[in-house]
């Protein structure tokens, strides 16, 4: 089959590899229809080598047609369509149990003390092979696999695989009160949906990115909208001056600022793996202007919600102002599965509140795979999302 692997620091392949195959009776094979490359992606692309091997298959947001299943599979048949959430998760753990998917003890990769093994996603992560490719085997499938109907187009049901959960979770863990006040900082996909969701339950929502086709996506579905320069004005005559009830912090370690981190960031990714793996594990640093921006636009008593990844461990915060402020930080991996059976109803309305067909600007075959890396990386051509069809 074909797939996308990784080849180093900005380099990415697609290339012939061996057909996954069942390997344990739990397994199912699916023929992937739809992959996005996700901002997440861009960490693997710019960042995290020194967790890669060349040739690992990257991708975590799929969507296919089952093509084979295993001895053990009682809930899925050959020919059935259906999400795979990014996560891989049991279903029958005390953690999944709890909704806490991304912690599932079952696929927990202890030997890098990290949560739930993920697509496509590193060896932080169990270095599973992820989805951008022809086929994708997965694990545990009668639970990680969502299935959908025939009828509607893959876009209204891709972005259950991780951007739509995970923009729903940024909103839920933000609290914000009915009719309170809510800030979202960044607009890529999660930051358009979490937007999005927000306005459907009916709070006042400012959505905030320095690229103006992000802004005007925003606008098409009724989010007000602004530029960060001019951000910290519009939230004090929104509140009063009090500050934003909550904020979705959607940007993560890539926020743009701090150029000095990022130089490290260069340097530590040139590095081999066996020297900069130990530095990242234990003197890792983000840029985190997305998230000081969040700790100084909440109000105090508020919350500030992360859903943007962040992988550094020594990471300096204003603790004295986030003692003073006497805030609220809630953050994680997203537990898909626990946020789907309300989705799913909201992606399935005819009328598409959430707007999931007007996210994809790009969809493309799979050999366009690694142009569009560079294009979304670069935020050229108007690039928010792009989709791969391996079909093409």
């Amino acid at each position: 089959m074909r797939a996308l692997t990784w080849k180093g620091r900005r380099r990415v392949s697609v290339e012939e590899v061996p057909d996954p195959r069942i390997e344990e009776p739990t397994d199912a094979i699916v023929r992937i229809t739809s992959t996005a490359i996700c901002g997440s992606d861009l960490h693997l692309y710019e960042l995290m080598g020194p967790y890669l091997d060349r040739g690992d298959i990257l991708g975590h947001e799929a969507m296919g047609v089952v093509e084979e299943v295993g001895s053990a599979i009682t809930s899925l048949r050959v020919g059935q369509r259906g999400v795979v959430p990014f996560n891989i998760a049991c279903g029958h753990c005390w953690m999944c149990r709890h909704g806490l998917q991304s912690q599932c003890e079952t696929t927990q990769v202890t030997e890098q003390g990290t949560g739930a093994a993920l697509f496509g996603y590193t060896k932080l992560y169990g270095q599973v092979p992820g989805g951008q490719a022809e086929l994708l085997r997965v694990p545990l499938a009668d639970y990680n696999t969502i299935p959908v109907g025939v009828e509607l187009p893959d876009e209204r049901y891709l972005f259950l695989s991780d951007v739509l959960p995970t923009a729903l979770q940024g909103v839920q863990y933000a609290h914000v009160p009915d009719g309170g006040t809510l800030v979202v900082l960044g607009l890529g996909a999660v930051g358009q949906f979490a937007s999005r969701i927000a306005r459907h339950q009916g709070l006042e929502v400012l959505a905030v990115d320095p690229v103006h086709e992000r802004r005007e996506m925003a606008r098409r579905h009724g989010v007000a909208v602004c530029a960060p320069e001019q951000v910290a004005e519009r939230v004090r005559e929104l509140t009063g001056g009090r500050g934003a009830d909550a904020v979705v912090d959607a940007v993560g370690l890539e926020a743009h600022g701090n150029p000095m981190v990022h130089a490290a960031h260069l340097a530590l990714g040139s590095l081999p793996g066996a020297i900069s793996r130990p530095v990242m594990d234990h003197m890792g640093l983000d840029r985190t202007a997305a998230l000081l921006s969040a700790i100084d636009l909440v109000r105090r008593g508020g919350t500030v919600s992360i859903s943007g990844v962040y992988a550094g461990e020594a990471d300096p915060l204003p603790m004295k102002t986030m003692f003073d402020k006497q805030l609220t930080l809630r953050m994680g991996q997203c537990n898909v599965k626990r946020w789907v059976p309300q989705l799913v109803e909201l992606v399935e309305d005819p009328a598409d509140p959430l707007g999931t067909t007007d996210l994809t600007t790009h969809r493309v075959p799979l050999s366009e795979a690694p142009d569009m890396y560079r294009i979304f990386q670069r935020k050229e051509d108007g690039c928010i999302k792009v989709v791969l069809d391996p079909s093409l």
